[in-house]
């Protein structure tokens, strides 16, 4: 019996996924958009998705699909719990871009707090061939050795993360869940995090209880000096709050590789005010090369171990 296979967002992957050696339909589109996804699954027993949203509304229309392959770590666009409790497996790639993403945060502290965005329009403008000597001070540039990063968040990425900060000797906290009545051993106060942090870096998965993680309140309790890092899910931020905290210089700055809406708008706030304290990348902090060839290899191994009934993975 042949297998039919769909990849609802197959152009989120620049390279291709080996397929399964068993009778099988694969088909590959390269977006699928909502009011697609009924006609493009009705016939799959397999769909892989990276970021297309597979809901409850949509699950109970599709008596035929078994298996759900998330292509990426966090897997927010799968209704969880509706799957659990209808007996579809769902597989996620954890851990696949541990070093992608934790070197990308690395380079983003350097560029924030070395003001390297500002620096270069100084230097490619008029501020640097007018000047009288034979440099330009603008922004204070800050070491790094010596500062403290939090994080929010303890999986892979963020120990990775971990281990390269204190290479190169800064110091990491890790943070308690905001509102939790403990402190585990290891962590931090949420609130300490913020008030002591240089660097605060976001490594957790997107639930309601993360949603808007850091907003007004949270922003107005870091440091002036302080920049914020988010290669995690846009919404764990308020764009808004943060908007102003950056023009009102109430941090000192911020890397985003992930926004709210994704792509966004073309006239998203982020996209056209020019801030040099604004690092945006197009939510690619995971997609080096070693990160998509392990991406790759992990989505191909979890479709075969499911169809030899051994799923690996699984969160459902």
């Amino acid at each position: 019996m042949s297998v039919n296979i769909v990849f609802l967002d197959s152009k989120t992957i620049p390279i291709p996924i080996p397929r399964p050696e068993v009778p099988l339909t694969w088909t590959d589109r390269h977006s699928t958009e909502p009011d697609e996804v009924l006609a493009a699954l009705a016939q799959a027993d397999i769909a892989l998705t990276n970021k297309v949203r597979l809901t409850s509304e949509i699950l109970r229309h599709l008596p035929r699909l078994r298996y759900i392959c998330v292509t990426a770590a966090g897997y927010d666009c799968v209704d969880i719990d509706y799957c659990k409790a209808h007996g579809i497996q769902v597989a996620n790639a954890p851990g696949y871009a541990a070093r992608s993403v934790a070197e990308h945060v690395l380079a983003s502290i350097f560029l924030l707090r070395k003001h390297l965005l500002s620096y270069h329009r100084a230097a490619t403008g008029r501020a640097w061939s007018e000047s009288k000597v034979f440099c330009v001070h603008q922004s204070p540039i800050q070491d790094i050795q010596g500062t403290i990063v939090g994080l929010v968040g303890s999986g892979s990425i963020a120990q990775e993360v971990a281990r390269l900060c204190k290479a190169i000797g800064m110091h990491v906290l890790f943070s308690e869940r905001k509102d939790s009545a403990i402190t585990r051993p290891g962590y931090t106060p949420f609130t300490e995090v913020l008030r002591h942090s240089d660097v605060l870096s976001l490594h957790c998965p997107l639930t309601a209880e993360t949603r808007g993680l850091i907003g007004e309140p949270e922003l107005s309790m870091m440091k002036p000096t302080a920049v914020l890092v988010n290669t995690a899910r846009g919404p764990l931020v308020d764009e808004r709050a943060l908007e102003q905290a950056l023009l009102n210089e109430t941090i000192a700055g911020a890397a985003l590789d992930v926004l709210h809406a994704e792509p966004p708008h073309h006239q998203h706030r982020f996209l056209t005010v020019e801030l040099d304290n604004l690092l945006l990348t197009p939510h690619v902090a995971w997609a080096s090369t070693n990160g998509i060839e392990s991406l790759v290899k992990t989505v191909s191994r979890n479709l075969h171990t499911y169809l030899e009934g051994r799923a690996e993975n699984r969160i459902a």
